[in-house]
């Protein structure tokens, strides 16, 4: 094939064309979230323009809302301009192959959460940080509240189950 010939299309739709509503586990949602709260470190994609940024990101999942702590970062320049993320969450299966994966995309939107603020502070107590440690920092740190809207479950083991291995997940 020549690859300047490429149906981007075509392959982009691969796993929604093969979605059949049949074959929809009925525990994808539950197992789900399991698997978020199993997980602390996830890939963050943000992205303005030209401009694309990956950044893994110890994240707190609370509320079926993904909060995350940072100092700064490139992160927040697409952010500024773009308020739609995608995240991965996902095992690491070495040398185990394609009938061993778990991972999840999860696309949704950020917010950058006022240092101090209710929510601000119900994190920190969450999370055991000190108020006071913060407060001496020169620049307070960063939190980012993200609402999930969809996932794309990716869990091998359905599929042993007579299930489609990618469920399609709305929050």
């Amino acid at each position: 094939m020549n690859y300047d010939d490429m149906n981007y299309d075509e392959a982009s739709e691969y796993w929604t064309s093969r979605e059949h509503s049949d074959r929809k586990h009925p525990e994808a949602k539950k197992s789900l979230l399991n698997f978020i709260a199993a997980h602390h470190i996830c890939a963050l994609a943000t992205g303005s323009g030209d401009f694309v940024r990956c950044t893994p990101i110890e994240y707190n999942w609370v509320d079926q809302t993904f909060w995350l702590f940072s100092e700064g970062g490139l992160k927040f320049r697409a952010l500024k301009d773009n308020k739609n993320i995608c995240l991965a969450i996902y095992d690491d299966v070495k040398g185990s192959g394609f009938g061993q994966l778990h991972s999840v995309q999860i696309s949704g939107t950020a917010e950058i959460i006022k240092p101090f603020s209710e929510d601000y502070m119900k994190l920190l107590e969450y999370k055991h940080i000190p108020e006071a440690a913060i407060r001496k920092m020169p620049t307070p740190i960063h939190l980012i509240r993200i609402v999930p809207s969809e996932a794309d479950y990716l869990n091998s083991d359905f599929k042993k189950e007579g299930y489609d291995p990618r469920q399609h997940i709305l929050f």
